[in-house]
């Protein structure tokens, strides 16, 4: 038995990875790949067989924000050419849950820029998610940026079924990568979510000038966050941002990292998500032997690969998308 198997079997009966065994994770030799991601799928087929969840964003507010976060597009500190606007209506986040229902995506995400929401936009999202449950009955994930507890109250009350607020890196990096606001006012939010009884969904951008250690850390803290689902990002860099030509990222790299957040967080939904197109490329679907979600369609404000293109890809690899009715069991079941 290989290492590599003989890791994977101590997680699935209850240890923990060291610090020491997650570095080696980071640097496994590339001749041996293939026989790490064949250990982080014994760890993933316990928990998720070969089920795979669909998640769609929902840009529902963009650019227009203060903060001056360096990997993004939306920020004060920008110079990318985007889209901005203010809160979408009601009508065009119901055309989005639409489309999600159509093409079988379990759960629907509404990601608005800005610092944190005002009480009208929370509002607009209520009234949209109370339509969205009745008629699709599609899980629901909200995206507002920092979160007050009587926000995430009212969206709790609403219907949104989980939160998400990205850690993005280590704390030890955290101010290399924004200033506006700090790492503990992401974990609070995390924590706001939770305590209000919404999933807490945070997860990683990977290739932000980041050392090894960093990724350990981040993916320590959300295991120590209890994150219910982890959205990992590969750093896709955007003209006209402070990290612009940043490209430190190749695919078998980012496999590693997926096998790392597995092993790391073995129960957890561990989701591939922006920047897989670009920086996995040919390789995607080896990712999925870590991973057990992906985001289909596009992101905020870069393109994706075509939801038929997915399709294929997880019917290729024998996978199987895990229906609404599915996640709406599993939803059951939790609470």
């Amino acid at each position: 038995m290989n290492q590599w198997m003989e890791l994977a079997d101590r997680v699935l009966d209850g240890a923990e990875v060291t610090n020491e065994e997650a570095l080696l994770i980071l640097e496994c030799p590339d001749e041996e790949i293939l026989l790490l991601m064949h250990a982080a799928f014994q760890i993933r087929k316990r928990f998720y067989g070969k089920k795979v969840k669909l998640n769609m964003i929902m840009n529902a507010k963009s650019g227009l924000c203060p903060e001056n976060c360096g990997y993004c597009s939306q920020s004060s500190i920008s110079k990318a050419p985007i889209d901005a606007y203010r809160m979408v209506k009601k009508d065009t986040l119901l055309e989005g849950a639409k489309r999600a229902h159509d093409l079988n995506i379990g759960t629907y995400c509404i990601v608005a820029s800005g610092r944190g929401p005002s009480n009208r936009e929370v509002d607009q999202v209520v009234e949209a998610v109370q339509e969205i449950k009745g008629t699709y009955g599609l899980k629901v994930c909200a995206c507002l940026g920092l979160l007050k507890p009587e926000q995430a109250q009212r969206l709790k009350e609403a219907g949104v079924d989980r939160y998400n607020h990205n850690l993005n890196t280590s704390q030890s990096n955290h101010a290399n990568i924004t200033t506006s606001h700090t790492y503990d006012d992401r974990v609070n939010t995390v924590e706001i979510a939770k305590e209000s009884g919404m999933s807490p969904c945070s997860g990683v951008i990977i290739g932000m000038k980041e050392t090894k250690q960093d990724v350990i850390d981040i993916a320590q803290s959300l295991k120590a966050l209890d994150a219910d689902s982890i959205p990992v990002n590969f750093l896709h860099a955007i003209d006209g941002t402070p990290l612009e030509g940043v490209n430190e990222l190749n695919p078998l790299y980012c496999l590693k990292v997926l096998a790392l957040f597995r092993f790391i967080n073995p129960s957890k939904e561990i989701r591939i998500s922006g920047g897989r197109e670009v920086n996995l490329r040919s390789l995607q679907p080896l990712g999925l032997y870590a991973a057990n979600s992906i985001f289909v369609g596009d992101y905020l404000t870069t393109a994706g690969q075509e939801e038929t293109e997915d399709h294929k890809m997880l019917l290729d690899l024998g996978f199987e998308v895990e229906s609404v009715q599915e996640m709406k069991a599993s939803l059951e079941a939790k609470s």
